[in-house]
């Protein structure tokens, strides 16, 4: 932690570092609540104001600058940006092919209906989460897709908002190795296979029994929202997956997974040669998806940077710090299982003060955890799934106060406390 010699001063004390988290909470209310707004690029808007404003509680402005650059500039928060960008391509790429598409068909076609609709919707929104990795993004395309198809099928539309909703939640990891490195993404996602596989076949088990009620089968064909080719595309996500598991390297799999998202596309004629990259003269722009998934992983990079922003200034104000020691020295966490406790506290906290938005959750406790867990020798790799299973699960769809359950009302109408619910 920072030295105290060069500790960060705020006028009225430490606590005051946290006034940029606070202007941080209140732009979510506003954004969630009142604006009914859920881009990223406004969240990342109101980061930064938090940072402006947040800076004038500190005895030097500069100072609290050059804590924010540093927190900006730390290897967890470019590996973390650098990441979103070429997944952005990626999802961009599952997008433009229709994969959502070829499941509809599928279920239609082998007849599955009601809650057998509404389970098979949660299994292949994990599946879209997955290919993707972006939350908001997946709900944004499986909602117009999936939300319509199940209704027509008879599925409760309680129960399908809330198996999009928790099939579209990911996750990230910001744990480190002793050395400094951070945890690769591929030995955390093969970690934490044997816990995601019980928890989501007791959720299958759950929304196949449950998933019908209220619902009516309404018959009809759903042509418009089918397309069976586009499932040939599970092959580069599960090649894709496989790779980066199995080399532990996130980017050689995304290589690999676009390369062969792209071959098979194009020749299966999911999308023209133009629908990847292309000039409009008439714009003076390129276009394609390929620019679309950087471009539109922007907002969400734009929230990173100023979350690490914030981190910088409560690390070098001894903020972080204080709170390490605040859970090492209490009683609870004498033990290593006893600090997991008291940081599934910590994290449910943050998410909820962050309006359910768990990227930003989990990078802001990420570090605390990352030093509680350094302290105690517990694992990276069960780190980052106990940073990432907690802030994904309760605290991140509680009513009135989530952005996925915002998302989930807005798109179909229901109360936020229907889609929290489902």
């Amino acid at each position: 932690m920072k030295d105290e010699n060069n500790k960060l001063e705020f006028r009225g004390g430490m606590f005051m570092s946290l006034v940029p988290v606070a202007i941080f909470f209140a732009f979510c209310i506003i954004l969630f609540v009142v604006f009914k707004a859920f881009n990223m690029e406004a969240l990342a808007m109101g980061g930064f104001v938090a940072l402006l404003i947040g800076g004038i509680f500190c005895k030097s402005y500069t100072k609290f600058w050059d804590s924010a650059i540093r927190g900006i500039s730390s290897i967890s928060s470019v590996s973390v940006i650098v990441i979103f960008f070429v997944i952005g391509m990626f999802s961009a790429l599952m997008k433009e092919s229709g994969l959502s598409g070829g499941f509809v068909w599928l279920a239609n076609s082998v007849g599955i209906q009601g809650g057998l609709f509404v389970a098979f919707v949660f299994f292949a929104t994990c599946i879209v989460s997955t290919a993707t990795g972006s939350s908001i993004g997946t709900m944004f395309t499986a909602f117009p897709i999936f939300y319509p198809a199940g209704i027509i099928l008879g599925g409760s539309p309680m129960f399908l908002a809330g198996a999009i909703v928790s099939g579209a939640i990911a996750s990230a990891s910001t744990q480190q190795f002793r050395d400094g490195r951070p945890a690769d993404v591929g030995g955390c996602v093969k970690t934490r296979f044997k816990y995601s596989i019980v928890a989501g076949s007791i959720a299958l088990v759950l929304f196949a029994i449950l998933g019908g009620i209220g619902g009516t089968y309404e018959g009809g064909a759903i042509e418009a929202l089918s397309n069976p080719v586009s499932l040939v595309m599970l092959i580069p996500v599960v090649v894709m997956l496989v790779v980066a598991t199995k080399s532990r390297n996130i980017f050689l799999g995304i290589l690999v997974g676009l390369s062969l998202g792209l071959v098979t596309g194009l020749a299966c004629g999911l999308f023209p040669p133009s629908a990847v990259f292309a000039n409009d003269p008439e714009n003076s722009a390129a276009t394609g998806f390929l620019v679309t998934g950087v471009a539109g992983m922007l907002g969400t990079v734009g929230l990173v940077i100023s979350v690490f922003g914030i981190m910088g200034v409560l690390t070098d104000a001894g903020m972080l710090g204080y709170l390490v020691e605040k859970i090492l020295g209490s009683k609870l966490a004498r033990t290593p299982r006893g600090a997991e406790v008291a940081s599934v506290i910590g994290i449910s906290l943050t998410t909820l003060i962050f309006g359910g938005v768990t990227s930003a959750s989990i990078l802001t406790f990420g570090p605390v955890l990352n030093e509680v867990g350094k302290a105690k020798g517990i694992h990276p790799y069960r780190r980052a799934n106990l940073l990432d299973a907690v802030a994904n699960s309760l605290p991140a769809i509680v009513p009135f106060l989530s952005v996925f359950v915002f998302i989930g009302s807005a798109l179909t109408g229901l109360s936020p406390v229907a889609v929290a619910g489902g």
